[in-house]
């Protein structure tokens, strides 16, 4: 069966999953990161989740292809920011298991989608 809507993409749906986890461990940070590596953080998990909805909607290859690259960029960014966060003295405490894990497969996916289109 083929998937008529970017819901359908496991990939998608982990993103989002990642976003809950990335606002979840950031909710923990200190109050002074919050324009900093706190906003930094949630604007590249969710990137990846809205560059997967909006390049599935184009219609076209090529174009879902150049989204997704998007989304893999931002997911690099965000773990740029993880690795940051993680040498901090006031974030380097935290568990960062979960978005560990679910960065990491995402990004698997998105490889492998990528390199299909």
């Amino acid at each position: 069966m083929a998937i008529t809507s970017y819901r359908e993409l496991t990939v998608w749906q982990r993103s989002i999953e990642l976003v809950i986890e990335v606002y979840n461990l950031t909710d923990q940070f200190p109050k002074e990161e919050i324009f900093g590596l706190t906003s930094q953080m949630r604007r590249a998990a969710v990137s990846i989740s809205s560059n997967i909805a909006e390049g599935r909607t184009r219609g076209y290859r090529k174009e879902f292809r150049q989204f997704l690259l998007s989304a893999f960029a931002s997911g690099a960014e965000l773990e740029t920011q993880i690795i940051i966060s993680r040498k901090l003295p006031k974030t380097s405490r935290f568990d960062y298991k979960k978005v560990d894990g679910l960065l990491s497969e995402i990004m698997r996916m998105l490889n492998v989608l990528i390199n299909k289109l």
